[in-house]
């Protein structure tokens, strides 16, 4: 009868899943900044095509899921990210957990990204002098920046089912630009220096239950929940985004042998703030605890849809590699490096 309950469990998620995909569409939607804060980064997670919202046991669950981090077995857990994303800008990122009396008391988090956008950006204005071709005169080198701090906290409440949260200061400097003062006429002449830089603060949130069905569990997740803020006129929220998913070992599914290796699938529905809803797909398996092959998929994108890696870990210390092939960018990789004891 449990058997059957969760098979029941399992066709429901999938057309549901179904019925999410079919209403796919390309239109934009609400306007967001600090995209930033959208872009994957550890190496394992992308690999897998972010499909991580229900993958428990690390730190860096605090950039996808703060309850999966409940279920870290190691007193200390600390992940190493660098993403050399598109463009040149370059992401490095890290997490660390604690977990104290064996989760008795939960398990605290930190975790950290900064940006690095590169130096050859310049700035410009308008020149009011008709005569210039251009239409423009140059201005000083802008250097941009932006970093989050986060601080979480994870919890199981019972053998199954953890909660737990993250809260993020989040910081954006886009260097200074020069504006009319009178917004409404604009006069060339009369201009004033503004300096846009923000910081604001954000919170996430995560469950993960354990249905003790062959490994299969289902998670939820919140990210990025913050307050409207704006630069000079136009107001903005941060990327707010729900995820909802579920994993099982493919092997102890259909009753093989998983002493040797496993296969974890996982699929993820996506609700993002600025764009239509989409899936995170994603594949790993893993021979002998020590050798990781991954691949995902993630639907309704247009520059990139397909991820691929591997892993090694041994003796507390894991290498993670990640591809991401673009189409109109150069490709992307992402390594991680972490270390548990």
């Amino acid at each position: 009868m449990q058997k059957y309950r969760s098979y029941k469990i399992i066709i429901t998620f999938m057309v549901s899943l179904f019925s999410f995909s079919s209403a796919l569409s390309q239109d934009k939607l609400a306007q967001t900044g600090m995209q930033f804060l959208s872009v994957g980064t550890d190496a394992r997670a992308v690999a897998m095509g972010e499909a991580f919202t229900t993958i428990e046991g690390r730190s860096s669950s605090l950039f996808y899921n703060p309850a999966c981090m409940a279920r870290t077995s190691n007193t200390f857990d600390i992940s190493l990210n660098q993403n050399n994303w598109i463009a040149g800008i370059k992401h490095n990122s890290g997490t660390m957990s604690l977990n104290l009396a064996n989760g008795r008391y939960g398990v605290f988090g930190i975790s950290f990204l900064s940006v690095d956008y590169g130096d050859d950006i310049y700035g410009t204005i308008v020149d009011p002098d008709p005569s210039n071709p251009k239409g423009y005169l140059p201005t000083d080198p802008i250097t941009p920046s932006a970093y989050m701090i986060g601080l979480g906290y994870a919890i199981q409440l019972s053998d199954r089912f953890s909660v737990g949260g993250q809260i993020k200061n989040v910081h954006q400097n886009l260097g200074a630009s020069t504006i009319p003062v009178d917004v409404i006429r604009p006069d060339p002449e009369q201009t004033t220096e503004v300096k846009n830089s923000l910081s604001t603060v954000s919170f996430d949130f995560g469950t993960f239950y354990q249905t003790g069905f062959n490994n299969l569990v289902f998670g939820m997740s919140v990210r990025n929940y913050s307050p409207e803020v704006k630069y000079v006129r136009e107001g903005f929220q941060l990327p707010l985004t729900f995820k909802f998913g579920f994993s099982v070992d493919a092997f102890e599914l259909l009753n093989q042998n998983t002493s040797m290796h496993s296969l974890h699938i996982s699929i993820d529905a996506v609700h993002p703030r600025s764009y239509p809803e989409f899936l995170n797909i994603g594949g790993e398996y893993l021979f002998m605890n020590a050798f990781s092959l991954r691949a995902g998929y993630i639907t309704n994108q247009e520059e990139y849809s397909y991820t691929a890696g591997f892993g090694l870990q041994k003796f507390g210390i894991a290498l993670d590699y990640a591809y991401t092939p673009f189409n109109a960018f150069e490709d992307v990789s992402r390594l991680s490096v972490r270390f548990s004891f």
